[in-house]
């Protein structure tokens, strides 16, 4: 429906958005980027809306408050890889190499912020790969194909023809939470639901998995705040 700035310091920019399915007007902040959508119901007029808004402004910027302060990566910055913190620092060579708790990135600085990406996603390949490979065979189902996307509504997902995506974002998160991923994507190889059946299969494959599951849902939503390009 377009946009509303509501003012202030900062001024608020607001996205309004009509929905059919909505029962009452709500306002959304996303937590991966703070992007703040108004939504109203159908007939509801836009002026009472935005009226809401304006009585919830104090919220808003509590709740803008709390976003995850954005990482530029480039020489210096700190990233996660596998549930470490690695400094990227520069160094000799070709390739890009772990050192304690530095990541080694040869090359111009300019070219360091899409070498690291290129690296994670090349790491998040072989682990998700691996990791489908060997929940699949325990369950004697096999998948079609395996595609990585830097997906903000979901980390993963299985399509009825047997393909499976992942954020490759998953290469940033502690072990434990890629496999517990990569099981849960496998499991609807047999049940293509969230069924007390579906569960089960999770269970077999990966025990205790309700803890990596609430260590993304508390974390998840921070990885996107490292920004590889503009």
């Amino acid at each position: 429906m377009g946009q509303h700035v509501l003012p202030g310091n900062p001024p608020l920019q607001i996205t309004l958005r009509q929905s059919a399915r909505a029962r009452r007007i709500s306002l959304r902040v996303s937590g991966v980027d703070g992007k703040v959508t108004l939504t109203l119901p159908r007939g509801v007029a836009e002026r009472e809306a935005l009226n809401f808004a304006h009585e919830k402004e104090n919220w808003l910027r509590a709740q803008l408050t709390r976003q995850p302060d954005k990482v530029v990566v480039g020489l210096g910055a700190q990233v996660e890889v596998e549930g470490r913190i690695l400094r990227i620092a520069p160094g000799a060579g070709r390739g890009l190499r772990v050192e304690g708790d530095r990541l080694i990135v040869p090359g111009r600085d300019e070219t360091v912020a899409a070498r690291v990406q290129a690296w994670m996603k090349t790491r998040a390949r072989d682990r998700l790969a691996t990791a489908s490979d060997h929940y699949a065979a325990r369950i004697g189902r096999t998948y079609a194909r395996l595609t990585l996307r830097d997906t903000r509504s979901r980390w993963g997902s299985c399509s009825s023809q047997k393909g499976l995506m992942y954020s490759w974002r998953l290469i940033m998160t502690p072990p434990d939470v890629l496999e517990y991923v990569a099981a849960h994507e496998v499991a609807h190889l047999v049940e293509m639901n969230h069924s007390p059946a579906f569960w089960a299969v999770v269970e077999q494959l990966y025990p205790n998995y309700q803890s990596p599951r609430q260590w993304l849902r508390q974390n998840g939503a921070a990885l996107h705040r490292y920004r590889f390009s503009d």
